[in-house]
């Protein structure tokens, strides 16, 4: 069994023979051991060694956002959820990692795109197509709208569907077509957005569950609604002709809030005041007929005595007002002749 001897290998080297045997190139003889590697190969596979090493640590280790989850497969097949952290994956194409932003509230705009806009999918490039709409009275509106949406299965979005952001956007330029077409422009455009929206939400909840699209539409919002260019400009004579409109109306309401609400309260108070003088009377008229059922009750008790005492009293109430009184003896026979009081009392005064 041959031995490899170091310090021969470095004097070959250092002799210009690099497969060792201890003689200088061209000469006979030599050992008949195994051949000898110089320094450099050694250098070069360490080299190699390290460059290995860095792509495996540089492809083997992955970070995942706070706010997202890394989706792992391996040859393609779905393996694993690994959440916000560093991780390790078999490198070299065998295990593969995708981001999902399942924190985030993402967003799709229709009929406009917002400049610089980082998210390739939020809107299309032909975003003027998509706002042109019929409503049920056949008339043209232009719509502009955006959902916002959360990615709730990653595994769904990632591999149910083929291409989901592409998806939910055709599924929603769909039901916002269906629901403003069963709405004349009028109330497109003027009364009937926030109808618009809580319909159009719950229609695409609905057909996201149903496909199995992985995502969760939190709110539809509506953005500028308008009629077509060519007949914008009588669009807005009419809507300005209806705003005068409603300010008169407001206006004549709210004259009527002034001058309704004080009849109604002088009404009122008139009528109080004919059930009060009612009941007034009611009670003394009912008075009158108690006092007068005692009287005549105590008029048959003695007819004689209550006769001659209602005389007197009446007396006492009539005689007061009288100017001349004469006095009469139902015994005598003629009138007696009277000094004229009155005059007599005029002279004194």
């Amino acid at each position: 069994m041959a031995v490899i001897d170091l310090d021969k290998i470095r004097d070959s080297a250092d002799s210009g023979n690099p497969w060792g045997g201890g003689k200088k190139a061209g000469t006979a003889g030599g050992g008949g051991g195994l051949p000898q590697l110089p320094n450099g190969i050694f250098r070069i596979i360490g080299l190699f060694g390290l460059i290995a090493l860095g792509l495996l640590i540089y492809t083997g280790f992955y970070t995942v956002p706070s706010d997202s989850i890394g989706v792992v497969t391996r040859f393609g097949q779905y393996q694993k959820d690994e959440p916000s952290g560093l991780h390790f994956k078999i490198p070299w194409g065998v295990d593969d990692v995708t981001i999902v932003p399942v924190k985030r509230q993402l967003k799709q705009e229709f009929g406009f795109a917002t400049p610089g806009a980082t998210n390739p999918n939020q809107a299309r490039q032909n975003f003027q197509v998509q706002s042109q709409m019929v409503t049920g009275d056949l008339n043209a509106a232009l719509v502009e709208w955006v959902i916002q949406f959360r990615i709730a299965d990653p595994k769904k979005y990632l591999f149910d569907v083929r291409n989901p952001a592409e998806t939910l956007r055709d599924l929603s330029e769909s039901v916002m077509r269906e629901v403003v077409g069963d709405r004349t422009v009028d109330e497109v455009i003027t009364i009937g957005r926030q109808e618009i929206e809580d319909e159009a939400l719950i229609k695409m909840q609905n057909l996201t569950t149903k496909y199995g699209i992985g995502v969760s539409i939190d709110q539809v919002q509506l953005k500028n609604i308008n009629p077509p260019k060519p007949v914008q400009e009588s669009f807005n004579e009419v809507n300005q002709a209806q705003q005068e409109k409603e300010s008169l109306i407001n206006a004549a309401r709210r004259e009527y809030n002034k001058v309704i609400p004080l009849a109604e309260g002088e009404k009122d108070q008139r009528i109080r005041a004919a059930d009060g003088y009612r009941l007034k009377r009611i009670n003394e008229a009912e008075g009158d007929a108690s006092r007068f059922s005692a009287v005549f009750k105590e008029y048959q008790k003695a007819p004689e005595v209550t006769r001659r005492r209602i005389y007197i009293e009446t007396l006492q109430e009539v005689l007061p007002g009288l100017d001349s009184k004469i006095i009469v003896d139902e015994k005598s026979q003629q009138v007696l002749p009277l000094i004229n009081l009155t005059n007599q009392k005029e002279l004194i005064k």
